[in-house]
């Protein structure tokens, strides 16, 4: 297929040359379980083949006391060895920093907002009693926001080419832009020890400046893809990124095309660079909601999530339960291991089992919730060749 560079495609669609192009998850247990789950490895030798239920060894790493940012009890699986991963970075266009992270992040109230439309995506984020919007229209300009919330230090991270949001514990350090790739995917660096960080695998990998990294995954949290309308509908005192960044952009314009309505590359077939394990069971920017543990992952269909409210599944052996959320037309996966059932009741969630029928905020299950996040399906598979999927 044609690709074209990043630094390329930034400067077609900033020209005005980019055309778009249109192409072409409830079910109470009504789920594929056969659903294609496939052996680790993508394009080399990978240390997490799967068994048949999709389970993967978790793997085992040393002292974690050379990193500067707070790591995850245990590591997030990796598609190939760390070494090789880097090798499958490719240069993005811009430099190291030549994409900007925004540093010094400004904020105004709802009423000081007027570069919003209401179906424009943003990411939001609610923690502590705070809650934070940040417009995908100025991200996909800087990638990264380094920013406090309640006091504590985040950073908000988006890669607009595998349509993947994710939060991330920083510590004292600030991440940056590294200039690179691998899967299309951001790959971020920490300032206080130049650690290479792929933003969807969130674990640290050799990269130019820091070649024996520990081999652990950071603290991560949940940042949630929803638009300007539901987003300050359900937190009217939310503060919002302005466009006061201190970078000179044209935030009205989005070089790879446009979410409202959707078009450009977030609806071609095409990528801007190889994919680590190319697919083809969905388009390639079908967007899928992930979860991934140490152990396995699992992927459900957004579109038929959002559809059918609950879904079932297993990740490795765990049964687990997706839960959509139409307040924010978003999805949550929760480990289920008693197999408890529920109902989807309005924009609440009942359990129907030997419980008081009583109704919970579908992001308030009472099980055990797992990281989850959207992305498109070559992005996903490309990580998570053994993912379980159900579509």
């Amino acid at each position: 297929m044609n690709r074209l560079t990043r630094r390329r495609y930034l400067a077609v669609a900033g020209a005005g040359a980019l055309a778009g192009c249109g192409t072409g998850d409830s079910g109470g247990g009504n789920y594929d379980p056969g659903g294609e789950n496939g052996n680790g490895g993508g394009n080399g030798d990978g240390p997490t083949a799967s068994d048949e239920n999709g389970c993967v060894e978790p793997r085992t790493v040393g002292a974690a006391s050379d990193v500067a940012v707070p790591t995850a009890t245990d590591p997030l699986p990796l598609p190939l060895d760390p070494s090789a991963l880097r090798s499958e970075a490719t240069h993005g266009g811009p430099s190291k920093d030549g994409i900007p992270a925004i540093d010094d992040p400004q904020f105004a109230g709802v009423d000081g907002i007027d570069f919003l439309d209401d179906g424009d995506p943003v990411f939001g984020l609610a923690r502590d009693g705070e809650a934070k919007a940040y417009p995908q229209n100025i991200l996909v300009h800087h990638e990264i926001v380094n920013d406090r919330i309640a006091g504590n230090p985040v950073a908000v991270t988006y890669c607009p080419l595998t349509g993947t949001v994710l939060g991330f514990e920083r510590g004292e350090t600030t991440f940056g832009v590294s200039g690179r790739l691998i899967n299309n995917n951001l790959i971020m660096y920490d300032r206080a020890s130049e650690a290479w960080w792929p933003q969807v695998l969130a674990t640290a990998i050799p990269g130019p400046w820091n070649e024996d990294p520990p081999a652990v995954s950071l603290r991560e949290f949940r940042v949630v893809w929803t638009t300007w309308e539901q987003w300050r509908s359900a937190y009217p005192d939310t503060r919002v990124l302005t466009t006061e960044t201190g970078s000179a952009r044209n935030y009205a314009q989005d070089p790879y095309g446009a979410y409202n309505p959707k078009n450009g590359y977030y609806v071609r077939e095409n990528t801007l660079f190889p994919e680590l394990n190319e697919n083809d069971r969905f388009h390639p920017k079908e967007v899928f909601l992930g979860a991934r543990t140490p152990r396995g992952a699992v992927a459900f269909r957004k579109e038929r999530l959002l559809d059918e409210r609950l879904m079932e599944g297993r990740l490795c052996e765990t049964p687990v339960l997706a839960v959509s959320d139409p307040r924010l037309d978003t999805g949550y996966v929760y480990r289920n291991p008693e197999e408890l059932s529920f109902e989807h009741a309005g924009e609440t969630v009942r359990e129907t089992g030997a419980g008081d029928g009583e109704a919970y905020d579908p992001d308030a299950l009472p099980l055990e919730r797992i990281h989850t996040f959207d992305a498109m399906w070559f992005a996903w598979s490309g990580f998570y060749p053994w993912t379980t999927v159900y579509a």
